[in-house]
């Protein structure tokens, strides 16, 4: 690729041209004095790297890499700042997602150093999301022809695959996961239930109360799913998420009994998903339930079923997601 762009902003005119020349020989530099014109530059131009000085007049760093990652979150972010206050620091870890600071007065090597693991961590990132879209777009028929006959086996959960994935794909980007992460949990959230294939077909169907025989077949169905996809090497990850992902969040889930963050993140957010969906999907032996209804008994189980961070992000995102949804499946003319 040409070379990587990096934006530097300093309202220190001498700062500013100090950081010019330690990186513009091995890397493209657009430079700032204001980070108010920095953010609009950001809009009209991506960088894979910014380096921003701490104390600015018309907002610091850490406010400003905060409103750099709303724009563009996958660029990395460097904080260069005379000050080691605890608070400081964790505020521009968490708040603004910075991948390291530089301490002043500062080692040009030093900068190099971090800059170049800044972008070659921008490098290792860039490389995976596209092998998650490869691995999509590999899959992508094997995918499509597994959901249609999950689809068929149980006429009641028609596209219940699909709105599961819908559903877990708006959380993972309200959380402001990876674009890599993201795309794992869409392929776990298309494929969580592929192990009903192997249920059968006379309990799916069933209109009374299950036995405990009945209903520990069903809970087979994560076991199934794990041995229909685990010689699938580049699913190793996915298949993680699918393991897990009726584990409870208390520890008094299934199969395995882990609980809190044991649970892969993208297993925690599928649960969510799919209680929901499954609660207004309509049954043989009941009616749909309304989604309000359904948000209700989520929120009972949150903390207990359900990670309760998950289960306020879910309740966030939900109106739009319905909407979308019903959008989505309206018949077209």
């Amino acid at each position: 690729m040409d070379k990587y762009k990096i934006l530097i902003v300093d309202d220190e005119p001498d700062n500013l041209a100090l950081l010019y020349r330690t990186l513009r020989g091995k890397y493209e530099i657009a430079k700032s004095t204001s980070p108010v014109l920095a953010l609009q530059m950001m809009k009209a131009e991506h960088f894979h790297c910014i380096l921003s000085d701490h104390k600015m007049p018309e907002m610091d760093g850490v406010e400003f890499l905060k409103r750099s990652y709303d724009i563009s979150p996958d660029t990395m972010r460097i904080l260069v700042t005379a000050y080691t206050d605890a608070g400081i620091l964790i505020d521009a870890i968490n708040y603004a997602k910075i991948y390291r600071y530089i301490k002043k007065p500062y080692n040009p090597d030093e900068l190099l150093l971090v800059t170049q693991g800044a972008l070659e961590y921008w490098q290792l990132k860039s490389d995976n999301n596209m092998l998650v879209n490869d691995l999509k777009e590999l899959f992508s028929g094997t995918i499509t022809a597994i959901v249609e006959a999950l689809d068929s086996k149980d006429s009641y959960t028609l596209g219940r695959s699909r709105r599961v994935t819908f559903y877990a794909v708006k959380i993972a980007k309200a959380l402001h996961l990876s674009e890599t992460t993201t795309g794992k949990i869409e392929l776990a959230g298309l494929l969580h239930d592929i192990g009903m294939i192997g249920v059968s077909d006379d309990i799916l169907a069933k209109v009374d109360r299950l036995s405990q025989d009945e209903y520990n077949e069903i809970k087979q169905h994560v076991t199934h799913s794990v041995r229909i996809l685990d010689d699938i090497k580049q699913l190793k990850d996915v298949v993680e998420i699918i393991k897990y992902h009726h584990e409870y969040f208390d520890g008094n889930g299934y199969p395995y009994g882990l609980k809190g963050e044991e649970i892969p993140v993208g297993s925690r957010i599928i649960a969510v998903a799919d209680a929901f969906d499954s609660l207004v999907t309509p049954k043989i032996y009941r009616n749909q339930v309304l989604p309000s209804v359904a948000l209700a008994e989520i929120k009972n189980h949150s903390g207990s079923q359900f990670d309760p961070a998950i289960v306020d992000v879910f309740e966030q995102i939900l109106p739009e997601a319905l909407h979308e949804i019903k959008e989505l499946e309206r018949p077209s003319m």
